[in-house]
Order: structure tokens, then C-alpha cells, then sequence
């Protein structure tokens, strides 16, 4: 009779045989010096510069794209008629659903108690928040008077002007202002404890002074924790329903309009999905070199990559069933436009975006059936590249193509980027990765908090140490 073989890697767990969501040997000292040291260390890595400074050229490049914008006007853009919507709109939704994954892992994740999350939750939401940044950005720059961007909000004027209830702009900043103001708050209170961490662990007067006056007076007592506790759940509940409305919102911008391609019903769910197909792309995206670099491996496991790697399987396969859903019903409808949308998004001028799409987004995402190259740490970070290229062809194809050609062929036109649309989307993936190099320098990018949980010291062993009886 075959005896089972006894597991020999620390990485697995030795009952269950499964990857452990974090490595043996970690004690709450362990894990309060390995990562806080990352933030209070006064020797900033080169590498970090490195990026910084890359970055940096990233952001000076928006600026000047941004500029001259303002000064020439929308004209610099490629957008024309029949093209009014091009790279702002492309870029606006593609970085909203980037932020998807984000409040994914924080809220959702939270209320069904999936404690793998511990470990990659804090810089989730972080690129959620500068994802809106980037996102948001567009809406007000496309209108091309963003001085007068306050006329978006219903704010009693003098002139009587109000918003109009009826544009899907003013939809778009009704839901990225809502999920920006929750996820900021929630990203905040998540850090409170380890601010507190921060402040008690910092050796210089103004590290001491700073995180102490951003921790809040945090002390770490029972009355703080519970209340920490009923407030991190009020704001999952709270966060829960904006990962669906906020693209649901947003794919109304196109499902209202009368153009073939547009007006489906099966936009909201499918919006969604993309959206945490993309963001879960985006957490490996940022994630594989951040463990890399800060030697995280025991704390960023081969789990963590495992599971996202499921999570866009999930999501990839709901893509899949929308793509093939509008080709079924380009032909079901027996509509004469939508069966030429259809057959031009396939083999028109821009044809060869349509199969891009479907080439990253479907056809090789399969590969991650496999176990083998879901815990392939190189593997799965190409890949992360491959679905966020492919999501943003996704609106690429939408827009554009849809809008090329319409109803009447004296309408079509043709879309051809400029440098200045190009130069504001670069920027903006600039600005992006400024925004993360001073967080993860500056803040703790995972929760140590949520992380000494995990540790088997704070499991309750109450046959090893019984709970004390009432009066002793």
C-alpha cells in the first residue's frame, strides 16, 4: 500500500497541502519590523529613484500636454466628426475600470472574510484612488472650458444655470466623485493602526510628529478597535455596491445613445466584469515587482498570484460570454446596422484592433487554466500586461470603431491619434506611477495590522490557555 509522501515545502500547508497565504517562521515583531522598516528607513533605495525620476519625466510630460490643451484647445486632439469621442473617453473608462479590483478587494472580499486579501488590500486601494485621479482628469479636460467645471455640479448659481440631469457627463461625475469620496475614506481609516505603528516605531522628531497627527490619536485600545471594526464594515457595505454601479454608470454613457454598437443591455454587467478583469491585471501589474524589490515573497505569496489569477479567469470568462453575446445578437436582431457593426468590427479599416482585443483578452488568458502558469511569477506578470493592453483595445473598439461608421456611409470617417493624444495618455500612466512610488515610500503598502492576524500567536487556543474565570 503507497504511503502519501510527507511535504518538505514550507510554502504549503502540511495538513491541507495548499499554499499557504503567508510564510511560516513570521512573529508580530517580524512583521511590524520587516514592513515598517520599509517606510522609516532613511536609505531610499536607487531603484526607487530610478522609477521616481521616470515617472517624474511621465508627469512633466502631462503637464505639457495639459498646457497646451488649455491654450489651443480640444483641436490638438484627433477628435472630429464623426469622432467626437476618442482618446479622453477611451482612457476615462479604461482607468475607471482599473480601480474596479481595488474596492473589490477591500469591500467585498472583507464581507466574505477571505483573508488572502490581507496582504495585497492596502496597495489595491491605493491604485484604486489613483486611478480615479487619472480617470477623473479626463471627463473635466474633454470638455475643453475645465474652468468652468463647477457647472457640472448642482450648485444653486445666480445665473440660474443647472446641470443638465440628462447628460451622461454629469452622470460620469456623479459616480467617479461618490466612489472616489468612499474609497479615499476607506483606504484612510483602513490605515489608522499602522499609522499609529508608524508613529510609535519612528526614530526622527518629524517622523514621530507626522504619523502621529495622521494616526489620529490612535492608542490601540478595545473602545478603538471596535470601533475601527464597525467602521471598516459600515464602509465595505457601503463600498460593495459602488464596484457595480460605478461602471454600470459609466456603460450607460454609451447605452443610451441610438448608435449600432452601443444601444445593448448587456453593457452594465459587462462593463463590470472587464473592470475587475482589468484591476485584477493591474494588482500583479504592481504587485510581482514590489515583492521583488522589497524581498515580500513570504508575505506576497505564490497564493496571492494563484488566487487573482482564478479571480480574472472568473472575470475574463464573463468578458468572453459579452463579446460573444453581441456577435449572437448582431445576428439574432436581424438588424441590417448592427450585423454591418459587427462584420466591420471584425473586418473593417479597424479590424485589426477587434482581434487584438480578442487575442489578449480571451484567447491567451486561457493559458491560466493551468496551475502551472497561474504560480509563475514571470508568466502571470506578462500576462497582466497582455489583459490590460487588451482591455483598453476593448474601448478602443467600441468607441471608435462604432463611431467610424454609422448609420450613413456620408457620415463615416476615419480616427487617426495625435502626438498630443498620445503625450496625455503616456502622461497619465506617468502621473499613475508617481503617485505609487511616494505612497509605497512614504506609507505602509501593506497592512500590518490585518497581516499579524494571519499569525498563528493570535489564534485563541483556549485548552493551552484557558480564558481567566470572573474575579481572578
Amino acid at each position: 500500500m503507497a504511503t502519501k509522501e510527507p511535504i518538505n515545502d514550507p510554502m504549503l500547508d502540511p495538513i491541507t497541502g495548499e499554499l499557504r497565504v503567508i510564510a511560516p517562521g513570521h512573529t508580530f515583531k517580524s512583521v511590524t519590523e520587516k514592513l515598517s522598516g520599509i517606510v522609516l528607513t532613511s536609505h531610499t533605495p536607487l531603484g526607487w529613484w530610478g522609477g521616481f525620476l521616470l515617472a517624474g519625466g511621465g508627469v512633466t510630460l502631462l503637464t505639457v500636454a495639459v498646457t497646451w490643451l488649455f491654450l489651443r484647445g480640444t483641436g490638438i486632439w484627433a477628435i472630429t466628426q464623426p469622432v467626437a469621442w476618442g482618446f479622453a473617453i477611451i482612457n476615462f473608462v479604461w482607468w475607471i475600470g482599473i480601480g474596479h479590483a481595488g474596492t473589490l478587494i477591500s469591500a467585498i472580499l472583507l464581507l466574505f472574510k477571505q483573508s488572502w486579501r490581507n496582504s495585497i488590500n492596502r496597495f489595491a486601494e491605493a491604485m484604486t484612488i489613483f486611478a480615479v485621479v487619472c480617470a477623473g482628469m479626463f471627463p473635466l479636460i474633454h470638455t475643453g472650458r475645465p474652468w468652468l467645471g463647477y457647472w457640472l455640479f448642482p450648485l444653486p448659481f445666480t445665473m440660474d444655470v443647472w446641470p443638465q440631469f440628462r447628460s451622461p457627463l454629469l452622470w460620469d461625475v456623479f459616480a467617479v466623485s461618490t466612489y472616489a469620496t468612499i474609497s479615499v475614506v476607506f483606504w484612510y481609516i483602513g490605515m489608522v493602526p499602522d499609522l499609529a505603528t508608524l508613529r510609535d516605531n519612528a526614530k526622527s522628531k518629524f517622523g514621530q510628529f507626522f504619523y502621529g497627527v495622521i494616526a489620529l490619536g490612535w492608542r490601540g485600545s478595545v473602545r478603538h478597535w471596535v470601533r475601527y471594526e464597525t467602521a471598516s464594515l459600515l464602509l465595505s457595505g457601503l463600498s460593495t455596491p459602488l464596484v457595480l454601479s460605478v461602471h454600470t454608470v459609466i456603460s450607460f454613457d454609451f447605452a443610451v445613445a441610438l448608435l449600432p454598437g452601443w444601444h445593448t443591455t448587456i453593457f452594465p454587467p459587462y462593463f463590470v466584469a472587464g473592470a475587475v478583469y482589468s484591476g485584477f491585471a493591474m494588482v500583479l501589474t504592481l504587485a510581482i515587482p514590489i515583492r521583488k524589490f522589497y524581498h515580500l515573497e513570504d508575505i506576497v505569496t505564490i497564493r496571492h498570484i494563484d488566487n487573482m489569477g482564478k479571480v480574472m479567469l472568473v472575470t475574463g470568462g464573463i468578458v468572453a460570454y459579452g463579446y460573444g453575446m453581441e456577435v449572437f445578437m448582431a445576428w439574432y436582431s436581424a438588424s441590417h446596422w448592427e450585423y454591418f457593426m459587427m462584420w466591420n468590427r471584425m473586418f473593417g479599416p479597424m479590424g485589426w484592433s477587434y482581434w487584438v482585443l480578442i487575442t489578449c483578452n480571451i484567447a491567451l488568458p486561457q493559458l491560466m487554466w493551468l496551475r502551472k502558469f497561474r504560480t509563475n511569477v514571470a508568466l502571470m506578470f506578462i500576462m497582466s500586461f497582455i489583459v490590460n493592453t487588451g482591455m483598453w483595445f476593448e474601448r478602443f473598439v467600441i468607441i471608435v470603431t462604432s463611431l467610424t461608421r454609422d448609420y450613413l456611409p456620408s457620415s463615416w470617417g476615419t480616427y487617426n491619434a495625435t502626438r498630443w493624444d498620445y503625450a496625455t495618455f503616456i502622461g497619465t500612466l506617468g502621473l499613475f506611477t508617481f503617485l505609487f512610488f511616494l505612497f509605497i515610500r512614504f506609507l505602509p503598502m501593506i497592512p500590518m495590522s490585518e497581516l499579524r492576524i494571519l499569525l498563528p500567536q493570535a489564534k485563541i487556543h483556549p485548552k493551552d490557555e484557558p480564558l481567566p474565570e470572573a474575579g481572578d
